[in-house]
């Protein structure tokens, strides 16, 4: 009698097996999940550094490379239209009437404790490229222009940030800044927005140094608020543009309100993720 009870409840356990916790379905294979799922799953793969040897077998390059290409940053995306008539570089974007739009730069990714209100930083950008140039479009909100620096000190005065990475779907994973990534910073004028206009190119650090005699830049300003345009040229870059390109970017700008001393009080981006040490961290800009 005993054996037949034991017999009994033990195949009563494999019937309902499957309804403890244990017992989990099989799950559903990545590929029906969103990007973000995807981009969660390859990063878990390590890149070896010199003289080491991963222990994990990281996808093919034609896959990982297949995979890239319908991936998407989940930071802002951006669209730079065709402009078939260049633009007047005069510091006003009145005369963009190519269907482009304006994009805000809000957060706050360094200095919130500066930070008093929009009227002290706060920005918005339109974009846009022909064969020759990107353009770019900025207008800021600041109660107090201040702009004492020069050459790599650039960013310690009210100034425009630029992050591109030229090669979007060749590194999509990459964490770390290579070649085809750059930081540009903007000055509208040294001194006041009446003075001289500077670019200066950060990274690739193989690159780094004043390209001033490369990008034009216009800028105007009224109480409170000032405007600058600029173009780049793609050779900059080392690119060929093309409708449908997809690159890597973020736009910031830095602001100092202490006429006294050359500092970086705050920066305000168009993402909240800013690392710019980090490309997978910055959002996108695609060719219309």
């Amino acid at each position: 009698m005993k054996k037949k009870v034991f017999l009994a409840i033990a195949l009563l356990v494999l019937i309902t097996a499957c309804n403890f916790p244990f017992f989990e379905e099989e799950p559903q294979s990545i590929f029906d999940q969103p990007a973000q799922t995807l981009t969660a799953m390859f990063a878990t793969f390590p890149t070896p550094t010199a003289g080491t040897t991963s222990q994990v077998t990281s996808p093919s390059s034609t896959a990982l490379a297949a995979t890239t290409t319908n991936l998407e940053r989940s930071a802002q995306q951006v669209v730079a239209k065709y402009l078939s008539k260049k633009p007047i570089l005069d510091g006003d974007w009145g005369d963009w009437k190519q269907n482009t739009v304006a994009y805000p730069a809000y957060y706050v990714v360094y200095g919130l404790k500066a930070w008093e209100n929009d009227s002290d930083c706060e920005a918005s950008f339109i974009l846009g490229w022909d064969e020759s140039f990107l353009y770019i479009g900025v207008k800021v909100k600041d109660d107090a222009y201040i702009q004492n620096s020069t050459g790599e000190t650039l960013f310690r005065g009210d100034s425009i940030e630029l992050l591109i990475d030229t090669d979007l779907t060749g590194d999509f994973y990459s964490e770390n800044l290579n070649e085809d990534d750059f930081q540009i910073g903007i000055s509208p004028g040294k001194g006041s927005i009446n003075g001289a206009k500077e670019a200066y190119l950060w990274y690739p650090v193989s690159k780094k140094g004043s390209i001033s005699d490369q990008i034009d830049i216009a800028s105007t300003s009224i109480a409170g608020i000032y405007r600058l345009e600029a173009r780049i040229p793609w050779s900059v870059l080392q690119i060929t543009p093309h409708a449908g390109m997809r690159l890597g970017f973020e736009f910031s700008v830095s602001d100092n309100d202490n006429p006294a001393e050359n500092v970086q009080q705050t920066l305000v981006a168009n993402i909240a993720t800013h690392g710019f040490m980090d490309p997978t961290t910055w959002g996108e800009l695609v060719l219309d």
